[in-house]
């Protein structure tokens, strides 16, 4: 009975081990594959976006790639971690890379999706291909503060009290008054703003404080692969300060859409494509 006994906790001790040993080594984004091609293209969302804000530029590529498409764990309904953290997402993909053994793919980031793009090609400048950053700054705070500095530990409190107590009909009355200072585009504006209402609340807080804080206009000199920054229309009344955010990145052409706002993929469609196919080309 007693061996019975200790065969049975050498089997529990077993499977727990494994169990954890699957989580920690499983990423914790989803991901949807669309087309065929040879070279690979992993595209990263913005804050709280679904993946499926890419459906159309993954159909602008064709078959000629395969998109690895992203849904960032906590966003749009996708599972939440325990303790989100962009810094552990930066590393979860370059993982996932390895592991599939991706060879030098291109990354296509938005927003905070563009800002992860500019750490993983600074951080594995050997890793990647080409980059595509979409109307994402390597420092949003100093945009609006020249005197911006990156903060050891944030204080994101107040924040945090405003957001986290909001049920699903609050944070629908948020993001209806917010969304549309972010896209001209009405066939997908109720699509952004459910996204947000899905979207866990702690990922909501933490992963906004993390990416407001975050400054990698020096790391970004690191980065030494060909990259696209598109960025919105009204970004060309700073073009000044935003040259000057982007002066690191050497490899970089700055370019600025012709119309819309913030979701340049849907106010300025075919700008959008056509820089971009025309770049990976």
């Amino acid at each position: 009975m007693k061996k019975l006994f200790v065969l049975f906790l050498i089997f529990a001790l077993a499977a727990l081990y494994l169990n954890t040993f699957a989580q920690t080594t499983q990423p914790g984004f989803q991901v949807k594959t669309v087309g065929k091609g040879k070279q690979a293209v992993i595209l990263i969302p913005g804050f709280t976006c679904s993946g499926d804000v890419f459906d159309g530029t993954a159909a602008g590529l064709g078959n000629q790639y395969t998109s690895y498409i992203l849904t960032m764990p906590g966003y749009a309904g996708a599972p939440a971690e325990a303790a989100p953290n962009i810094n552990n997402w930066v590393e979860e993909i370059a993982a996932y890379v390895r592991k599939n053994k991706l060879d030098h793919p291109i990354l296509i980031g938005h927003s905070l999706g563009g800002g992860l793009v500019m750490t993983l090609t600074a951080r594995y400048p050997d890793l990647f291909s080409k980059a595509v950053i979409v109307d994402a700054l390597p420092c949003l705070g100093a945009l609006m503060n020249p005197e911006f500095k990156q903060a050891e530990t944030p204080d994101c409190s107040a924040f945090a009290n405003r957001i986290m107590p909001m049920n699903d009909s609050a944070m629908y009355k948020m993001q209806k008054v917010t969304i549309p200072r972010l896209t001209t585009d009405t066939v997908h504006r109720e699509q952004i703003i459910m996204w947000g209402v899905k979207t866990d609340r702690k990922t909501y807080v933490d992963t906004y404080c993390q990416f407001s804080n975050l400054d990698q206009r020096a790391t970004i000199s690191a980065v030494k692969i060909p990259t696209l920054v598109l960025l919105e229309s009204s970004f060309i009344n700073f073009k000044p300060a935003i040259e000057e955010q982007y002066k690191n990145l050497t490899t970089a052409t700055l370019k600025y859409a012709t119309k819309g706002l913030h979701f340049i993929m849907y106010d300025d469609t075919e700008w959008y494509l056509n820089q971009i196919t025309q770049f990976l080309q």
